[in-house]
């Protein structure tokens, strides 16, 4: 025999569940009778929470969202998904990551040992990769409006502010050459389609209506006017997949997330050792000490100056821009030991 707080409690996860639940089907999960399911439901609306009555020949319930936030009940994986999400957001650069260390302190006072336990086993640090630099924040209520025109595919209108002097706006694409970015402008007029987080920043990929072009705007930079613009139609993304696009942009490419520069070489190094510092390329053992490596840049001698990282002799197999891209580093390096 449960308590009547036990059957309420798996009575409102059960509601979590599933969109509609007929009357007869909680009855009998719950093992009890139909006046007791109503009078459960009852109960629950008396908490706060929405619950509507469902029409229909068995009639049911449904759970709807309400003014206010009533307690949630989570399943096991359920928990530990949340707790591992809100340790992660510390850096997610959308200004939340007091409220999401605050959110996990209030999940981990109140969860199980049996779930404190698994969560330790899952304890971990988030780095940024080497380059990535600090998380840049963005004002939540601004990803808030950004995300709410792309939903409603909303014109939308805003002053994009410059960068302050000195500050990192080499991932700033709003610009073909990504140079014109960072100037006081007009307010922007655009079509945003999506909302994309990458290495600490968060970006709006948008059609920009003066321009006649796709655009990539930091959000950070973001100050939304309102009220938002007439309705538009969807366009297709270059490529088709945000997340691609934006990989290409930043790897120097118009519309393929691959490379523009791509070439190989034989490093007179064992392949072992040059794994753990490949990155996205490519590395195939030749012998105890070769190894053939395709990698990519966004330029010829960018690509060539990356490969002295691995302090070896380095046999070029082509293209040829790239022999020619080591030979002009050359150049410029003996210029500079020389102090010409």
């Amino acid at each position: 025999m449960t308590t009547t707080t036990a059957r309420l409690l798996n009575l409102l996860s059960l509601l979590q569940t599933r969109r509609d639940w007929p009357g007869a089907l909680l009855a009998e999960r719950l093992d009890i009778s139909h006046r007791t399911v109503r009078r459960d439901v009852d109960r629950l609306r008396e908490l706060g929470y929405r619950i509507q009555a469902t029409m229909g020949p068995d009639g049911g319930y449904r759970l709807d969202a309400g003014s206010e936030l009533p307690p949630l009940l989570f399943d096991d994986d359920q928990v530990v998904a949340l707790a591992v999400a809100l340790q992660a957001a510390t850096l997610a650069g959308a200004g939340i990551e007091e409220a999401a260390l605050r959110a996990l302190t209030t999940v981990r006072q109140v969860m199980p040992s049996r779930l404190r336990h698994r969560l330790d086993a899952l304890d971990f640090t988030t780095v940024p990769r080497p380059g990535d630099g600090p998380a840049v924040q963005a004002s939540a209520d601004v990803l808030i409006a950004l995300s709410a025109a792309v939903r409603a595919r909303e014109v939308l209108r805003f002053d994009y502010a410059s960068a302050e002097p000195g500050a990192d706006t080499t991932e700033d694409f709003d610009g073909a050459d990504g140079t014109d970015s960072i100037e006081p402008r007009p307010p922007r007029r655009v079509e945003p389609h999506h909302l994309v987080t990458s290495l600490g920043r968060w970006y709006l990929v948008a059609w920009d209506l003066e321009r006649d072009d796709w655009r990539i705007f930091r959000a950070d930079l973001i100050a939304p006017r309102t009220p938002t613009g007439p309705r538009f139609g969807p366009r297709e993304l270059p490529g088709g997949d945000a997340k691609g696009y934006v990989s290409a942009r930043f790897k120097g490419s118009a519309f393929a997330d691959a490379w523009p520069c791509t070439g190989t070489v034989v490093l007179h190094l064992d392949a072992r050792a040059v794994l753990p510092f490949a990155g996205d390329g490519e590395v195939e053992a030749l012998g105890p000490d070769r190894c053939r490596y395709t990698a990519g840049s966004w330029s010829w001698i960018a690509l060539a100056a990356s490969l002295n990282r691995f302090d070896t002799d380095i046999d070029v197999v082509g293209p040829p821009e790239l022999a020619d891209a080591f030979a002009r580093l050359a150049a410029r390096n003996t210029a500079t030991y020389r102090g010409e």
